[in-house]
């Protein structure tokens, strides 16, 4: 993150059903505007963490996270200095899970309003197409977590069995990074490939849901090469089991099934330089759903890669 720049956090925080639905604007004294809830991320935080803290400080309710629906960048004056710094906010679908608004030091008013209000309301054409965007889907989506495992030791360093060969230094550092992040996406499941690795990576937070981990053979590489259509269907069978599971698998699985969806689906994924889709060890996959209808299965609507748990580096200093 350069030394010029500011990192920010926000969400279209909504509420209802169908009709019923609603989202939440913010009236800032301060800017005399009517914005979405966000704010700057901390030292030591997750663009993720930070849109969760800010939506808290905000508006008073909880909020568990969907989507990302944009990243927004504009220029905004330097306070520290002459000039201008690159401003950059990453929005999320975020559903209010309970809470109450009280005036604070930052917002006086707070109104649930329906997407015609809220266009003739939003003060910045920015965040109007940010409401788009999430109107552009329902917000009533299911997900499933797709985490890579963290980093082990090294292969040709281990003299056991590989199914058994443990998490690096880096690695547990990572699956702590996860334990923190994925709470924020409501996470109530927990499963995974069954080698040692994959699983020491979600154990963390299976532990704090006090569940155990559930081992699925079919999403480890041994079990998905043989039948890729079979772990498909297991994979679609978790997302349409209800809840909000995390399942950790390999390298050699993810970006092959979250390809595979994509091109069933009609869903567009930049792909890395070398072609295949990234998935770094330690790396989280937010992938949400239709749910299913009669008998067909969930449809992938939207896949979003967050390539690392750890909070973004602080700002580099002159």
């Amino acid at each position: 993150m350069s030394d010029r720049e500011i990192r920010a956090a926000g969400a279209v925080l909504w509420r209802g059903t169908g009709e019923t639905l609603r989202i939440a604007l913010v009236h800032r004294p301060r800017y005399d505007d009517w914005s979405l809830p966000k704010g700057k991320v901390d030292p030591g935080e997750t663009i993720a963490a930070t849109a969760v803290r800010e939506i808290l400080e905000e508006t008073g309710f909880h909020a568990i996270l969907g989507r990302h629906l944009a990243k927004v960048g504009y220029e905004v004056a330097n306070r520290g200095g002459e000039g201008m710094v690159d401003k950059t906010v990453d929005y999320f679908s975020a559903q209010a899970v309970g809470g109450e608004f009280a005036v604070n030091d930052e917002v006086d008013e707070l109104r649930w309003v329906d997407a015609v209000e809220a266009e003739g309301l939003l003060t910045r054409h920015g965040d109007v197409d940010v409401v788009r965007t999430f109107y552009a889907l329902p917000a009533e989506l299911a997900k499933v977590l797709l985490v890579r495992h963290a980093k082990a030791g090294k292969r040709d360093e281990w003299s056991g069995d590989d199914d058994l060969r443990p998490l690096a230094a880096t690695g547990l550092r990572q699956a702590e990074a996860l334990r923190a992040l994925l709470p924020a996406f409501g996470v109530d499941r927990v499963l995974s490939a069954p080698r040692l690795r994959c699983v020491k990576t979600v154990q963390g937070v299976a532990d704090d849901l006090g569940i155990e981990v559930r081992h699925e053979p079919l999403l480890s590489e041994e079990g998905y090469w043989p039948d890729p259509v079979l772990a498909l269907a297991r994979l679609l069978a978790i997302a349409g089991d209800g809840g909000t599971p995390v399942v950790c698998s390999q390298g050699g699985v993810i970006p092959d099934a979250i390809s595979a969806l994509a091109d069933r689906d009609g869903v567009e994924i930049t792909a890395s330089k070398r072609g295949a889709l990234p998935s770094k060890k330690g790396s989280l996959w937010v992938l949400s759903f239709l749910p299913a209808a009669g008998n067909d299965s969930p449809k992938l609507v939207a896949a979003d890669y967050f390539a690392s748990a750890l909070p973004l580096p602080e700002p580099a200093r002159p």
